[in-house]
């Protein structure tokens, strides 16, 4: 069975299709600046990159696109041939603990999470309903990011607020990245042959770190929203709540101003002075600027702090494993954490964590715990999804 798995944004959207249940990878691309006057796309397919410049005027101009193209390549020789459509949904609320076939109702809650993820799930539902549009008797299928955290139990989601804020609003840790730390669990019990206590580390532009046991999700760092947990690409991490409305004092800035600077302007961007691209403050960092050897050192620092606290609620990990973009390449980034952790017995084979595109163990035999790189594959997830509900 052919499956889209598909992520849309305010103004792009990404696809892969895959081939199921061989879990094969045939064609990808995205579609960028859809609404607006430069807009183009990009395919992938058989180890070769297209990029075409159209005018992209809506997302359902882009899914058309896009399927047409998939004719051209000769993947598919209709729509029809398309089983199902997948589609990454970055908030959940408090009713999803899976995925879920799209139907009416399921639309008319996802709509009730909008003020949840306001940025990124009106986005997803015109993603939707644009492939809803181009194949009306296509299977839907939406797969939440929250959702493997809702296994968190409530002393570990709550905050120590007003217990009324939880019963009326829903205020809560949620998690984020929910698929990808799935994926990692699934894989280490693949390589081990049983279900491990792991410390997944999802380090890309977005990061977040999640304490696993039995295959669930007991404890993670991002929060009620992404914005929360270690520090990242543009986003601060966790920060005290009291300096915000000093800087707005201070600043004259608004509020939406000051959050979009957390968002956007912090980080690694802000603290490096150079870039939110960890390879550009890595650069910096090997050739001793100041800002970039700060900026790393504040990065490996959080990132140890909630190595350390998560190992504490394992009452003792099995494995670490680093994945996304920083997490799969910084063999930089991996040496600094696993040396923090040289107190716990934590060893890394320095020859194996070098070795470019590294997939598998970097610890030595006598680490305390076992160090993995293991790249993640949240497109798989999507469509292993997809395929098995519509298949029940």
């Amino acid at each position: 069975m052919k499956i889209l798995s598909v992520n849309a944004g305010s103004s792009s959207l990404k696809f892969t299709l895959l081939e199921l249940p061989e879990e094969k990878a045939i064609i990808s691309g995205a579609f960028e600046k859809i609404g607006l006057d430069d807009s183009f796309y990009t395919i992938k397919y058989q180890g070769k990159k297209d990029k075409k410049e159209v005018k992209l005027e809506s997302h359902t101009t882009a899914v058309k696109l896009l399927l047409d193209e998939l004719i051209n390549y000769k993947v598919i020789k209709s729509y029809d041939e398309i089983d199902g459509v997948g589609h990454r949904i970055v908030h959940g609320g408090v009713n999803y603990t899976k995925s879920v076939i799209v139907d009416d109702d399921v639309l008319k809650e996802l709509e009730k999470t909008i003020p949840f993820a306001p940025l990124h799930n009106p986005a997803h539902l015109v993603g939707i309903r644009s492939f809803m549009e181009v194949l009306p008797n296509t299977p839907m299928v939406v797969v939440f990011d929250t959702a493997f955290h809702q296994t968190m139990k409530e002393d570990e989601y709550l905050y120590a607020l007003p217990y009324e804020w939880y019963l009326n609003y829903a205020v809560r840790r949620y998690g984020f990245h929910g698929t990808s730390h799935r994926y990692i669990a699934m894989k280490m019990k693949e390589i081990t042959g049983e279900d491990k206590k792991i410390i997944s580390c999802h380090i890309g532009n977005g990061a977040s770190l999640c304490a696993i046991k039995d295959g669930k999700s007991m404890a993670t760092s991002m929060g009620f929203t992404p914005l929360a947990g270690v520090i990242m690409g543009s986003r601060c991490g966790d920060i005290d709540a009291g300096l915000i409305p000093y800087v707005m004092s201070q600043t004259k800035k608004s509020f939406e101003e000051v959050m979009d600077d957390l968002n956007k302007k912090s980080g690694m961007l802000a603290i490096s002075g150079v870039s939110s691209d960890m390879r550009d403050v890595e650069e910096g960092y090997n050739n001793n600027d100041k800002r970039c050897v700060t900026a790393i050192n504040m990065y490996v620092n959080r990132i140890v702090d909630y190595i350390s606290m998560y190992n504490t609620k394992l009452e003792g990990a099995d494995a670490i494993v680093f994945t996304a973009g920083v997490g799969e390449n910084s063999d930089v980034v991996r040496k600094l954490v696993i040396e923090k952790l040289s107190f716990m017995g934590v060893k890394l084979d320095e020859e194996k964590n070098s070795t470019r595109g590294i997939d598998g163990e970097i610890s030595t035999k006598d680490s305390s715990i076992k160090v993995y790189v293991i790249p993640t594959d949240e497109e798989l997830m999507i469509a292993k999804d997809t395929y098995e509900l519509i298949n029940k």
